[in-house]
Formats: C-alpha cells, sequence, structure tokens
C-alpha cells in the first residue's frame, strides 16, 4: 500500500516541543512551581514564542500544566482518579473527605433528574451542592439530588439552606440501606457555574459522572459532578495507588 497524504505529513514542530518540555517538567520543575515567562521558556528551547505557545496549550490539555488567575503557569499535580466503577457502595459523606458541603437548598429537580427520582418535574427536591478539592485546588463540582420522600424525618429547624443543612441532610440519607448504584460518565462542556467555581472558562471540557443510588428497590438519590478533563482520570476499582489528597 501507498503511503497516504495523511502519513506524508511531517510532524508540527510544537508538538515536537511540547515533548520536549513534558520531559522538563518531570526532570526540572516541581508540581505547582511557575515556569518561566514565554519569553525565557522561548530562548531556553530556541523557538518561536507562537511554538512555544501551541506546545504550552497541548500540555495545559493534557493536564501536564494549568494556568492559574494572578500566578501564571504551574505544573500541574498527579491526576485524580476518578472511579467510575460501582463495587463500593457507599452513600455520599461517606469516606468521601475530599468532597466539601458548600450548601443546601430546596428546589424543583430538573426535569432530567426528576426522571431518574421518578417524581413529578415540579416536585421539590434537597439540592445538596458540594465541591471536591485536591492540592488546594477545586476539580470537581457536584448537585446532589435527594427527595424528600428519602429524608422524611428531616427538621426544618436551623438554616435551611448553609453547609450546616447540607451536612443534615447527607447524615439523614445515610440511615437508609444502600442497595447499590449505577454510574455513566459522558464528555461535555463547562456551563458557566461551574466553570466558575472549578476556576475555567465556559465551554471548557468536563466529564459530567451521573450516579444513581438505589435503596429499596427505588431510586434515593442523584449525583450529577462535573470534573475537570485536565486534571482528572477514569479508573475502575482495581488501581490502588491512586490516592487522592485533600
Amino acid at each position: 500500500m501507498g503511503t497516504t497524504q495523511l502519513e506524508s505529513v511531517p510532524e508540527p514542530k510544537y508538538w515536537h516541543l511540547k515533548t520536549v518540555i513534558g520531559e522538563a517538567l518531570d526532570s526540572d520543575f516541581a508540581v505547582g512551581e511557575i515556569l518561566p515567562n514565554e519569553r525565557e521558556l522561548a530562548a531556553r528551547f530556541g523557538v518561536a514564542r507562537a511554538t512555544l505557545r501551541q506546545a504550552l496549550e497541548q500540555l495545559e490539555l493534557e493536564g501536564r500544566l494549568q494556568r492559574r488567575r494572578g500566578v501564571g503557569t504551574t505544573v500541574a499535580p498527579p491526576r485524580v482518579g476518578v472511579d467510575v466503577s460501582t463495587t463500593q457502595h457507599t452513600w455520599p459523606g461517606v469516606a468521601e473527605e475530599t468532597w466539601q458541603s458548600m450548601d443546601c437548598a430546596l428546589t424543583p429537580a430538573p426535569a432530567a433528574v426528576a426522571r431518574l427520582l421518578d417524581i413529578e418535574p415540579e416536585e421539590q427536591v434537597h439540592v445538596v451542592r458540594r465541591l471536591r478539592v485536591t492540592h488546594g485546588q477545586p476539580v470537581a463540582a457536584e448537585l446532589l439530588y435527594v427527595p424528600s420522600a428519602s429524608v422524611p424525618d428531616l427538621g426544618v429547624d436551623g438554616d435551611p439552606t448553609g453547609p450546616a443543612r447540607a451536612r443534615v441532610v447527607l447524615r439523614e440519607l445515610q440511615r437508609l440501606v444502600l442497595d447499590g448504584q449505577d454510574r455513566s460518565v459522558e464528555l461535555g462542556s463547562a456551563r458557566a457555574d461551574d466553570a466558575k467555581e472549578l476556576d475555567r472558562l465556559p465551554g471548557a471540557p468536563v466529564l459530567l459522572v451521573t450516579t444513581r443510588y438505589l435503596s429499596e428497590g427505588r431510586t434515593a438519590a442523584v449525583s450529577v459532578a462535573t470534573y475537570r478533563a485536565d486534571t482528572c482520570r477514569l479508573t475502575f476499582g482495581d488501581s490502588v495507588d491512586l490516592v487522592m489528597a485533600s
């Protein structure tokens, strides 16, 4: 077979530079270290700044670098392992120290979530908002939808919207017997509110992880978590070396 047109295209210069810089990140820089400015890097590697910029953009897409507002370009920490297996059955809030409860609201569930919960679209549910942080940076934002039927003994005393209320909802949910869970993962784009929480631009690539928690033959809660695609990787419950630091 002859050489195809694609195979005859030479490797872009910035792609080779990306490999060279990647090796330098492994040997010369530490996690969180701020890289020199573009002028200094271009001089170090003997390339035009336009070529350097393309290489840095690729490394950022691959999760090797992070551009932080007001800080500059830093070496990214190792990717966070997102366990998408369903072998471990635990309620949200149990042994999940990397999640921080932000607030709680009583509001109608989105139509898609209402279908998963098998409730009427206008029915109000408890919405717990949580943030997952590793190496001091947010890597995921979650909305946990809990219908009132799952937490019938939930009182109305105290702050109805703050972190304390969120913890009460999680505590009451954990009183149920968890029969199992199912999960789906898809690639999406960050909405404006998610992008703000995750320090990304709207439209940035994200992983959308939807989890149904099952108890007594029904869906007791639904979680919709938005993970930064540049800092996370999927795992399947059999990688013991993936420890998430908070």
